[in-house]
């Protein structure tokens, strides 16, 4: 254990600003704002900046909240340097009268460009490291994504910044990783479940809980955002501009006013390319992740945009352009979900398999870090994805102009139903007992489906029952009927003896009990089955 006292030794506050940050919050092409730290003998704050070259500084004064952590107790400043020259270096400090930073560099954006490039990173967490947490590993490959791509005008996360937010040792480690970096390139931190997860004691790792407004997060960086987001979850959620993009980022809770709020700043904003960031992929690759949270209560609002980035995962995926439940060919149609690859070698979170809704996946298990660089040129996108040691993972070309992604990908049609689970298809166990529409009504082979999951399935004559997460439902051949542990309940059809001399169950029905319901992809004729549970089924074996 270490006191508030010895931590002020490690990596506390003091009275000479550190943790400095540069970000993204109004014109970026005349004004940005400055974050720093300080400990609470220092109660004002101010920039002082000049263009290179010249002699005299501007000074901009600096706000500041105190906030009291786990660890420390701090004042976080922030102050908004703005009437900036367009495409024009600067050089700054920060404090007071007394304690004043390094001199530091930035450069503003051109006027009204089209045409400008950016770093996607993601899940930069440090383990479980014990205190303090070090993000060496962070700095040092960060640095080098930079220095091999300097044409990045700022850096862009989705989400885990932290791997355990609500703590200050966690914080202080990530900003030490940072450092040496942000205080010349701004960065636009996505909030991640691990940023706003946190435990009764940091150090026993007892009581885990999740701060629903984020706490350690919305006051470190209060003052670096715009508050624009949804009124009750800002900060967590805020949008800003960047030449002809306009970026939304969200934070992991308020779905439904995160929605709202993702269809009024797609409608209102005239930019040429629209993106939004949250760390839960809604085209995932993992075989147990869901998305339930996510996907529909975010629907209305992520479809507005041309492209959402995305983490978690700690694997990378593209998906084909997915509007509700079709999946299509031209970016008109619908919107790109590209999901990062962990940037701090962090071991797989996944085992990446294929998914009828992704064009490309790639299976990230090595201890190699990932990176993304999204260069916008007009109506040009196209988005690269790397691995640290220089390989190319992916490419792709979204023209608005021409409505095409290149290379070409074609997402799939079937002439026959196909069944998926979790958008992975179940192959041969399925392929003679394929999914049938009787009289308007899907059904489906229920033991197949199970089997394939790595649920129990026990064939008697005339019944199936069937059981995985914990659930059970037994279904009577041309009964509506179905017995679960929990009680009966009716279909609004009979279970029916179809193909192969299966019992077959509907659709919409069948998987009230199991935590299991189904989504038809008209477009594309495929029913993927879904499932809120993140649980591995394995049979029981007496």
């Amino acid at each position: 254990m270490i006191t508030k006292e010895e931590w002020k030794n490690i990596r506390g506050s003091s009275a000479s600003p550190d943790q400095i940050m540069l970000s993204i919050k109004g014109d970026a092409a005349h004004s940005i704002t400055v974050r720093w730290r300080t400990d609470l003998t220092v109660e004002n704050g101010y920039v002082l900046y000049k263009e290179v070259g010249t002699e005299n500084f501007g000074k901009a004064q600096a706000e500041h909240i105190t906030f009291n952590t786990d660890m420390d107790d701090s004042n976080f400043f922030f102050a908004d340097v703005t009437d900036l020259k367009a495409d024009t270096q600067y050089e700054y400090t920060c404090g007071d009268d007394n304690n004043r930073s390094a001199t530091y560099t930035f450069t503003t954006a051109r006027e009204n460009c089209e045409k400008f490039s950016f770093l996607c990173i993601s899940d930069i967490q440090a383990g479980d490291a014990e205190p303090p947490a070090d993000y060496s590993v962070l700095n040092m490959v960060l640095k080098k994504f930079l220095a091999d791509h300097p044409e990045c005008r700022f850096i862009l996360t989705a989400g885990d910044n932290t791997n355990c937010g609500q703590t200050d040792i966690q914080w202080t480690g990530l900003f030490e990783g940072l450092k040496g970096i942000i205080e010349s390139t701004p960065i636009m931190f996505c909030m991640g479940n691990h940023d706003d997860m946190g435990f009764s004691s940091y150090f026993t790792k007892e009581n885990k809980y999740y701060s629903e407004h984020a706490t350690y997060f919305t006051n470190q960086l209060w003052g670096s955002y715009e508050h624009n987001g949804p009124k009750d979850w800002i900060v967590a959620n805020y949008a800003f501009d960047y030449g002809n993009a306009h970026f939304c980022m969200t934070g992991t809770s308020g779905y439904e006013e995160m929605n709202q709020w993702l269809i009024e700043q797609a409608e209102n904003s005239t930019k040429t390319w629209k993106f939004a960031t949250h760390h839960f992929p809604v085209c995932y690759s993992s075989p147990d992740m869901e998305c339930e949270d996510t996907y529909p209560a975010m629907r209305d609002g992520m479809d507005k945009f041309d492209i959402v980035l995305s983490g978690h995962e700690h694997s990378f995926a593209r998906s084909y352009p997915r509007r509700g439940e079709g999946l299509y060919n031209k970016p008109s149609e619908g919107t790109v979900h590209y999901n990062l690859g962990s940037s701090h070698r962090n071991g797989p979170g996944c085992r990446v398999v294929p998914k009828v809704w992704n064009a490309k996946t790639y299976n990230h298990e090595e201890e190699l870090s990932m990176f993304s660089i999204i260069d916008i040129d007009g109506e040009k996108c196209t988005l690269t994805a790397y691995v640290e040691d220089g390989r190319t993972i992916d490419y792709c070309v979204i023209d608005k102009k021409a409505d095409s992604i290149f290379p070409p990908e074609c997402a799939p049609v079937y002439n026959r139903t196909r069944i998926k689970f979790k958008g992975y298809d179940l192959g041969l166990c399925s392929e003679p007992t394929l999914p049938q529409n009787i009289d308007g009504t899907f059904y489906i082979a229920i033991g197949q489906l199970i089997n394939f999951v790595g649920g129990d399935v026990c064939r008697t004559p005339g019944k199936i029952k069937v059981g995985i997460y914990g659930r059970t439902a037994e279904f009577t051949e041309n009964s509506t009927t179905v017995v679960t542990n929990n009680g009966t309940y009716e279909m609004t059809k009979p279970c029916l003896r179809l193909n192969e001399g299966q019992l077959f169950v509907p659709m919409d029905d069948f998987g009230k009990n199991l935590r299991m319901h189904c989504f038809y992809y008209e477009h594309n004729n495929f029913i993927s089955v879904e499932s809120e549970s993140q649980n591995r089924p394995i049979p029981h074996q007496p």
